[in-house]
């Protein structure tokens, strides 16, 4: 993924959220020099739980098809006894998070905003770790169960949100409008918590065609 569509993307989040009424912490609108400026004591929280900006293609090569722009607020580091994560996501519209699922990880997904979020779902096949394309599904939708077929789709208007348990695969994608969504969850390590169905990368590798606005948390290594 280049930079400069990068940068573009998080110009695009950060409108979408003003548009909401959303509001980051100031970190998020660092620069580099500001970045550099900071206090090491100050920022260790931040670099250690990888919090701030997660642009990626999944490494696909196409963006708008296939992407997302991410923002973690809160999680857990070694220093903190955070046992849980917060994100905001904006998920333009047929913009698709590729199918996937966490070993550990229990989330709720949150339509904060903006269009329909949808989100499809099946259950892992204990024997093949692939899709069980015939056993039906039953989560919560704001507490409240509901019955699937495999592969079913829930459609999150704005204000509502879905129970995601560990090991059940989903996909999810904006239909009319950019959705502006929230992740609550237990503790989040994208580094070794997710398996997506298709081998792919969670992180894109970056063409340095401009330089970075702001830096993504995958950034931090390299520059700070």
């Amino acid at each position: 993924m280049k930079r400069s569509e990068i940068n573009a993307a998080i110009q695009y989040a950060k409108a979408i959220m003003i548009k909401h009424r959303f509001y980051l912490p100031k970190f998020a609108h660092y620069d580099l020099a500001e970045w550099k400026a900071s206090s090491v004591c100050g920022r260790q929280e931040i670099l250690q739980a990888h919090l701030g900006w997660d642009v990626t293609d999944f490494n696909l090569g196409n963006f708008t098809k296939c992407g997302l722009t991410l923002f973690t607020l809160r999680n857990q580091s070694p220093d903190n006894q955070k046992m849980y994560a917060e994100k905001i996501m904006v998920v333009q519209e047929q913009q698709i998070t590729p199918m996937h699922y966490h070993w550990k990880k229990m989330e709720d997904i949150i339509n904060r905003g903006g269009g329909d979020l949808m989100v499809r779902l099946y259950k892992r096949h204990p024997q093949t770790d692939l899709l069980d394309e015939e056993a039906e599904l039953n989560v919560a939708i704001d507490g409240q169960y509901i019955n699937l077929p495999a592969g079913g789709t829930v459609c999150l208007q704005p204000g509502q949100s879905i129970c995601l348990p560990p090991m059940l695969y989903h996909s999810f994608w904006a239909e009319q409008g950019v959705v502006l969504a929230g992740e609550v969850s237990m503790a989040n390590d994208d580094l070794t918590d997710n398996r997506f169905l298709e081998p792919l990368g969670r992180f894109s590798n970056i063409e340095e065609d401009e330089k970075p606005i702001h830096l993504l948390c995958s950034d931090y290594q390299q520059y700070l």
